[in-house]
C-alpha cells in the first residue's frame, strides 16, 4: 500500500512537471519551435509592405509571425506607435521623422535604414522644364519635412534659385531667391498627389517615391525632373520603434532581416528601374 501511495505521488508530480514544461513552451521566445511571436508593423503599401512580405518567411523560420497593416496617412503611423498600437512602423524618412518627434513628443526612435525613394515631378502637359509656362501652378506636400527636398529638386533643376542660407531640413517657400517662372505653389496632403496628378491640377506634381509606384507611375521614365539618389541620401527610410523595444529580441530580429544582404538584393532586382534602392 504504501509503494503503491508513492507511486501514484511520483506519478503526479511527473504530470505537474510535464504541464508545466508544455505551457511554458506555449509562450513562444522567438524559437522556431515555440508558438510564433507576433509583431505588428504598419506601413505603406508600396514599397514597404511589399518589402515586408519579403522578409515575412525569413521572420517566420526564426519563430515570428510578422503582421502588416497597411495604412495611408502618414500622420497616423507615429501617434499608433507611440501609443503602443503597434511594435513598429516602416514608412517615413529621417526628416520627417524627427519632425514628428519635435512636434508630438513621440517617445519613438528609428533602429534600421532600410531604403530610398527618389522623389519625382509629374506633369500631363508638358515633358520639360523647358515648357514650364510663366504662372506655372506647382503641386507639393503639406508636409514641411519635404520643402527642403522639393525646393532642393526644382532649385538643381535651374527651374528656382534658393537663397544662400537655405537650410535643406527647415525649409519654407521664403527660401525662394528667385523665381523667374512666378510659379505658384498649392499644397495637399501627401495621399492626394497622385489624384491631383490624375486630375491635371498642376503643371507639374512633386509625388513621393511611394505614392507614385502606386499610381502606375515609373520615376524614371516618367518624371518630368527626378531626384538623385544614392547611399548619401538624407532621405532613407527608416524602421521605428517605442524607446525601449530598441533590444527586443523581435524587434532586433526584424531590423536584422530589413538590413540583410538578401533584402538589398530583393530590391535592386524588384526595383530595378531605379525607383527603390537599398540604404547601405
Amino acid at each position: 500500500m504504501k509503494k503503491t501511495f508513492v507511486t501514484i505521488l511520483a506519478l503526479s508530480l511527473l504530470l505537474i512537471l510535464f504541464g508545466c514544461s508544455n505551457k511554458s513552451s506555449s509562450t513562444g521566445s522567438g524559437d522556431a519551435a515555440s508558438e510564433p511571436v507576433k509583431i505588428v508593423v504598419a506601413a505603406t503599401l508600396d514599397p514597404h509592405s511589399r518589402i515586408l512580405e519579403y522578409v515575412k518567411p525569413i521572420l517566420a523560420e526564426q519563430g515570428y509571425d510578422l503582421e502588416i497593416r497597411v495604412l495611408d496617412d502618414y500622420y497616423v503611423f507615429n501617434k499608433l506607435l507611440d501609443d503602443g498600437e503597434i511594435d513598429a512602423n516602416y514608412f517615413q524618412h529621417i526628416p520627417f521623422f524627427n519632425g514628428e518627434v519635435e512636434a508630438n513628443g513621440y517617445e519613438i526612435t528609428n533602429v534600421a535604414g532600410v531604403h530610398i525613394e527618389p522623389f519625382g515631378f509629374y506633369s500631363k502637359t508638358i515633358s520639360s522644364v523647358e515648357e514650364l509656362s510663366d504662372g506655372a501652378t506647382i503641386i507639393i506636400s503639406n508636409n514641411v519635412a519635404e520643402y527642403g527636398r522639393v525646393l532642393s529638386i526644382l532649385d538643381k533643376a535651374g527651374v528656382i534659385t534658393l537663397k544662400d542660407d537655405f537650410d535643406v531640413f527647415n525649409a519654407t517657400l521664403n527660401d525662394i531667391a528667385e523665381n523667374p517662372k512666378n510659379l505658384v505653389f498649392t499644397e495637399v496632403k501627401p495621399e492626394l498627389l497622385t489624384t491631383a496628378y490624375d486630375n491635371d491640377e498642376g503643371e507639374l506634381i512633386a509625388i513621393n517615391g511611394n505614392y507614385a509606384l502606386q499610381a502606375g507611375l515609373n520615376p524614371t521614365k516618367d518624371a518630368v525632373i527626378l531626384e538623385q539618389a544614392d547611399a548619401t541620401n538624407p532621405y532613407v527610410n527608416v524602421l521605428t520603434v517605442r524607446i525601449g523595444t530598441e533590444n527586443d529580441p523581435k524587434i532586433v530580429a526584424l531590423a536584422n532581416a530589413l538590413k540583410s544582404d538578401a533584402v538589398k538584393q530583393f530590391i535592386l532586382d524588384t526595383y530595378a528601374d531605379g525607383s527603390v534602392i537599398p540604404a547601405q
